[in-house]
């Protein structure tokens, strides 16, 4: 299964579907930190990894549905790299964005890239915005009235 990340270049993500399974795994530590090592951004998983005490101290970001200790050896093969696949239904292309941190990760098609970066970071300075009116004393109901919280993405609709 992992003999794949041979052929990945440094900062690219690794997309895998693996259907969702929760019951074997695709990814484990021997792979993450072959993956830092050779600078490999991430790996986004539609089903679980393993040995994520070994993930975690590779430093290396891994974003699957869980964790669980069942191997994908004899259970999981490569069926095809560099092509299109689905990550819990949500289909991801070659050259597409992923961005990931805490709270998920997600896919931006390449063709909207910068129309969606550009989207969140008004997002962004708005809701800093918002924060420090209600660090200044405003109530959040004001502060989000005076920035138009609850209109941001119309207002980004209607920019595109």
């Amino acid at each position: 299964m992992g003999d794949f990340l041979d052929d990945v270049k440094p900062g690219e993500v690794i997309v895998i579907d693996n259907s969702g399974r929760l019951n074997c795994t695709v990814w484990g530590g021997i792979m993450a930190h072959v993956a830092h090592h050779k600078e490999i951004a991430g790996t986004l998983i539609d089903g679980v990894c393993r040995d994520i005490d070994e993930v975690n101290a590779a430093q290396y970001a891994v974003f699957s549905k869980n964790v669980y200790m069942r191997t994908g050896k004899d259970r999981v093969e490569v069926d095809y790299v560099q092509k299109p696949v689905c990550i819990c239904r949500i289909q991801v292309k070659p050259g597409d964005v992923i961005v990931g941190e805490d709270n998920g990760a997600l896919c931006i098609p390449a063709e909207f890239a910068e129309k969606v970066c550009q989207a969140a970071e008004m997002i962004n300075e708005v809701e800093s915005r918002i924060v420090e009116a209600t660090s200044q004393g405003s109530s959040l109901k004001a502060a989000r009235e005076k920035y138009g919280y609850h209109k941001l993405q119309s207002r980004i609709a209607a920019k595109n």
